[in-house]
């Protein structure tokens, strides 16, 4: 069935016109690469397409909602008037309108973006988690003693590995605050400190509401890395290829033992449902030398271009890129 499809994204995403004319590294690492591949996607396969590109008003949704009149809405949006929090605001307001639309639920995005209170549900439910500590202006605390070094210290509410770099991993305390204070000074929130677990980092793909599937278990790998269990996905390691280049960052299928690999994935859907998440997410793990999986965080909407980890794990289980934009959709139904 083909069906209207609102393409909700930031103003700043919106694909130029000339798009289809980059090749190569130049189009794979345009900012607005997920944008133009779900796009391209959808009248591939057929839908009448409306793309929106959104900062701070929430007229121009409903505008569009009442004149489109869409079955359903494609969300691409992670944040509103510059606030990373206020992705979760957009989605409440798609319900109040009655609105299908993509992803999470507004709970979900809610619980899973503040990382402190993820992990404490995730304790709760005896998930395995690293050790944490929150600090922000007013809390510039001492470090508790249950906290062992090495610690990595991230930004709170940020995602896409913002923050993150070589400098992110302390086994000091005077490193510790200086990087705390970074942080805090760069971006103004508050920053999470947790243990650091030396190992392999794994990303299991959920899809689903009720009924999960599971996509196969993918790994990131630092292949020309003297010490790969000690590196993790800093913003250079994501985004610079310089960096990936010299690195031999990649990633690709998990190679394990039967019972890790199920290990994982019961991890992977028990963190999924104790973060009340719906439509799809990404979960990021890192396993111990001990062989315990430690959950690091749940992305809730994770990047769906055509080259990142969650539709090349979809595409390692049969399924094509275009079948997974479909995937999304029909679960948003």
């Amino acid at each position: 069935m083909k069906y209207r499809v609102l393409v909700l994204m930031h103003q700043d995403l919106v694909p130029p016109e000339d798009a289809h004319k980059k090749k190569g590294v130049e189009l794979e690492f345009s900012p607005w690469i997920t944008e133009y591949n779900v796009i391209n996607s959808l009248e591939n396969s057929g839908h009448e397409v409306l793309v929106l590109g959104v900062y701070s008003d929430l007229k121009v949704i409903r505008q569009a909602i009442e004149e489109f009149k869409p079955h359903v809405i494609f969300n691409l949006l992670e944040e509103f008037d510059g606030e990373v929090l206020f992705d979760q605001n957009v989605v409440s307001y798609l319900e109040l309108l009655r609105t299908k639309y993509t992803g999470s639920n507004p709970r979900g995005l809610m619980i899973a973006r503040d990382k402190a209170i993820a992990k404490k549900l995730l304790s709760y439910h005896r998930i395995p988690t690293p050790k944490f500590q929150v600090f922000g202006k007013s809390r510039l605390k001492k470090l508790e003693k249950k906290l062992s070094f090495p610690l990595i210290v991230k930004c709170l509410h940020q995602e896409a590995s913002l923050g993150l770099s070589a400098a992110s991993v302390v086994s000091t305390e005077e490193k510790l605050y200086e990087r705390i204070e970074y942080l805090i000074e760069k971006y103004g929130g508050e920053v999470i400190v947790e243990e650091f677990v030396e190992g392999r980092e794994f990303y299991v793909g959920v899809l689903g509401n009720k009924r999960l599937q599971v996509l196969p278990v993918w790994e990131l790998v630092f292949e020309k890395s003297e010490n790969p269990t000690k590196e993790f996905y800093s913003e250079k390691a994501k985004w610079d290829k310089n960096y990936r280049d010299r690195k031999g960052v990649d990633s690709r299928p998990a190679i394990l033992e039967n019972d890790l690999e199920k290990k994982i994935i019961e991890t992977a859907k028990k963190t999924y449902r104790a973060l009340e998440l719906s439509g799809y997410a990404r979960i990021d793990l890192r396993v111990s030398e001990d062989g315990t999986p430690f959950v690091l965080e749940a992305n809730p909407n994770p990047n769906v271009a055509m080259g990142d980890e969650f539709a090349l794990s979809a595409r390692e289980a049969g399924i094509s890129y275009d079948d997974l934009i479909e995937r999304l959709i029909k679960i948003a139904l």
